[in-house]
Formats: structure tokens, C-alpha cells, sequence
């Protein structure tokens, strides 16, 4: 993302900031981090986390309507949250509403074409079709960065509890036998656009 549009002085919008893990990284060169979060609760937290921390503030609010003035903000960040192709049109709406020229808006997504998560994923939802999804993101303008990153655990038992909180039980238990060691293959990609 940094290659793509840094946020050294920026203004930065995380969007589904959940529990505010990335918030402290932004905040470490950007000149003001806003996370916007949905529920309340993880708002909450993502409050406490940010407690102290200089320049960031947490809203509740939801992608479809940021709370964030027009042409506010340089980057946006949303990590597994929302935009996941179509049916996110409202909110690309709102980014474009909130982004000012020359800033960007970085979505990341799994990338259900290959690894070994992306197979899991798709026996998940079969019904999701990552042509589609490309091609959505294609005709909105956003450009595609593939990125190959991997699941590290100390040991099975924790591999198993974030499946279960990935997958429903069955799937999970399945998907955990057909894995050896601590490790898993993932792969994600990195939508971009620059306005």
C-alpha cells in the first residue's frame, strides 16, 4: 500500500475497524487516523486500544454512510470489511465522496482462486464466483494486487480455534485434518484505486 499511495501526513479512514488493530500503525506516521466501526462494542474497544494515542478517533458508523466530511481524507483502508464486490456500491459511493484527489483506497479480500484457504473458502461458499468479483472491481476502476501470505500458529489448538471462528464446526474440524504442522497458505488480494 505504501508503494501505492503513502500515508506519511495523510489523513487516514480505516472502514470496518473492528477492535482498532491497525489504527496504532497508522497512526505512527499519518497526521490524523479515523476508524469507523459498525458495532458499538467493537467500536468500544477499538476506543481503548487508541486510548492515549495522539491524532485518532473511533465513530460508529457504517460504510454505506461515513461519518467523515467530504473530501476529507487521503487513504482509506478496509480490511475484510464491506466491500467484498457487488452489492457495495453505496459505499464505493461514499468513497468517493470522502476521498480527495489524489488519495487512494485500498480494499484487501480474499483471494478465492488459489492457496489452500482459498480453496477452503470456496467449499465455504460455493456459490461466490471470483470472476465476477474481479470484474466488479474492474469496471469501478480498481486496479488488483495479488499477495501471498501465510497463517503461523505456536500450536495446533490455536489453528483450530481461529478456524472454527472462520468456518462453521464441521468445516472447520474437516479443513484442520487436511492441514500438517502450524501452518497455512493464504492468499488475499489488494484493490486499489487512486482519486
Amino acid at each position: 500500500m505504501r508503494e501505492i499511495r503513502p500515508w506519511d501526513g495523510a489523513v487516514v479512514l480505516d472502514v470496518g475497524c473492528g477492535t482498532g488493530f491497525h489504527l496504532p500503525a497508522f497512526a505512527r506516521t499519518a497526521a490524523k487516523v479515523v476508524g469507523v466501526e459498525p458495532h458499538a462494542g467493537l467500536a468500544g474497544l477499538a476506543r481503548r486500544r487508541v486510548a492515549g494515542v495522539p491524532d485518532v478517533a473511533v465513530r460508529v458508523g457504517a460504510a454505506q454512510a461515513l461519518p467523515v466530511p467530504d473530501a476529507s481524507v487521503d487513504v482509506v483502508h478496509a480490511r475484510w470489511a464491506y466491500f467484498f464486490g457487488p452489492g457495495c456500491e453505496p459505499g464505493l459511493t461514499e468513497l468517493r465522496r470522502v476521498v480527495r484527489r489524489g488519495g487512494a483506497a485500498f480494499v484487501i479480500d480474499n483471494d478465492a482462486t488459489r492457496s489452500t484457504f482459498g480453496a477452503w473458502f470456496r467449499r465455504w461458499l460455493p456459490s461466490y464466483d471470483p470472476v465476477t468479483v474481479e470484474r466488479f472491481w474492474s469496471r469501478h476502476g480498481f486496479s488488483r494486487t495479488p499477495l501471498d501470505i501465510r497463517w503461523r500458529f505456536d500450536d495446533r489448538a490455536d489453528l483450530e480455534a481461529v478456524l472454527k471462528i472462520e468456518f462453521p464446526a464441521e468445516l472447520a474440524a474437516e479443513f484442520l485434518s487436511e492441514v500438517e504442522g502450524c501452518e497455512v497458505d493464504y492468499a488475499v488480494n489488494l484493490w486499489w484505486r487512486r482519486y
